[in-house]
Order: C-alpha cells, then sequence, then structure tokens
C-alpha cells in the first residue's frame, strides 16, 4: 500500500509542477506582449531542473515563446532527459 501511495504522490507532484511550470512560462509570454515585468530566466530553469521540463517545453512550444534563445532550445529537452532519467529512478524505488 505504501509503494503505490509513494508513486501516486511522486506523480502527482510532476503533474502539479508541470502545470505550474506550463502556466509561468504562458504568463511570461504574456508580459512580454505587454511589455511588463517578466519572469527571470533563471527561475523558468529553476522549474525545469526540478521536474518542469515538460510543462516548459511545451509551452515553448505552443505559445511560440523563448524559441529562438539557444540556452532554451538545447537547455530545456536536456533537462527533460535528466528530468526522465532522475524520476524514472525514483519511481523505481518506490
Amino acid at each position: 500500500m505504501e509503494i503505490a501511495t509513494g508513486a501516486l504522490l511522486l506523480a502527482a507532484w510532476l503533474v502539479a509542477l508541470n502545470i505550474a511550470a506550463y502556466a509561468v512560462m504562458a504568463g511570461d509570454k504574456r508580459k512580454a506582449q505587454k511589455r511588463k515585468r517578466r519572469v527571470p530566466e533563471r527561475t523558468l530553469f529553476l522549474l525545469a531542473a526540478i521536474g518542469g521540463a515538460l510543462g516548459i517545453w511545451t509551452a515553448m512550444s505552443t505559445k511560440r515563446h523563448k524559441t529562438q534563445h539557444n540556452s532554451f532550445r538545447f537547455g530545456v529537452p536536456l533537462l527533460l532527459l535528466v528530468n526522465i532519467a532522475v524520476y524514472g529512478y525514483l519511481f523505481t524505488l518506490l
């Protein structure tokens, strides 16, 4: 029972984190269009690094945001691979 609960909590964490990462990236796009104060790139990379890379990458694709920045074009997919490796390993422990 604990194994299933741990895996469920980890999955819920990843879903929530990726939804939040997508929302932050989409919000940054809106702020950019309105010429308002932006979300620091460091924050976007932090969200991607802790597990939200899929949400960031999805927002990049759907919102066409940060797609011309090489640090995002190559860094976010790399972080997605790291996310898959780390969280995949964590799921095997549960």
